[in-house]
């Protein structure tokens, strides 16, 4: 039993490793740059009520930061897939034309592997850009309605014990809406 105990505890250990790679550095790097800039766009009372989850809200950058991380790696992974689709038909299409667009060097074998590169770069910023955007729209938008009834804002969006997280969870509402609308949801 100890054995397995400890073969367990050394495969854990293991795995960490592994999950930790899952989320690139790209990704928590443009996440923390993105959190930066809407805590400034919304002001630091909307981006606290946001992502603030502790009695006090001192932990919305920390969460944000999460939550965007989350967001952008799963949008570099599906930028990548429809990427490699897409630049895969474009080769098809014209193999000549494919390699002196995007190879480089002498042979510009490397054609696929940079279109691929470019196209996931491209598409992953612009749905990072749009996703901010959504969530700094949905913060305004629940804002002016948090003012018009505050109370029946609670009564609606909040969900713990003290509704204390209904400003968060109408943003969530709204931005998640919103990425559904233009097709930017990850």
């Amino acid at each position: 039993m100890r054995k397995f105990a400890v073969t367990l505890g050394v495969l854990a250990a293991m795995a960490v490793p592994a999950l930790a790679s899952a989320t690139s550095s790209t990704a928590q790097s443009a996440a923390n740059k993105q959190c930066k800039a809407e805590q400034k766009a919304m002001g630091d009372t909307v981006f606290n009520n946001t992502y603030g989850t502790n009695k006090n809200k001192s932990n919305a950058f920390g969460k944000c930061v999460s939550h965007r991380t989350k967001q952008n790696t799963k949008t570099e992974q599906t930028s990548h897939q429809n990427a490699s689709q897409q630049c895969k038909s474009e080769q098809a299409a014209d193999p000549v034309a494919f390699k002196a667009k995007y190879g480089t060097g002498k042979n510009g074998n490397n054609a696929l592997g940079n279109c691929i590169s470019q196209q996931a770069k491209a598409r992953t910023h612009k749905t990072e850009k749009d996703q901010v955007k959504a969530e700094e729209n949905a913060a305004q938008t629940c804002k002016a309605e948090r003012k018009q009834d505050p109370a029946a804002f609670k009564d609606k969006y909040g969900t713990n014990k003290n509704k204390s997280n209904a400003f968060g969870k109408c943003v969530s509402q709204h931005a998640k809406a919103q990425e559904k609308q233009d097709g930017t949801q990850s």
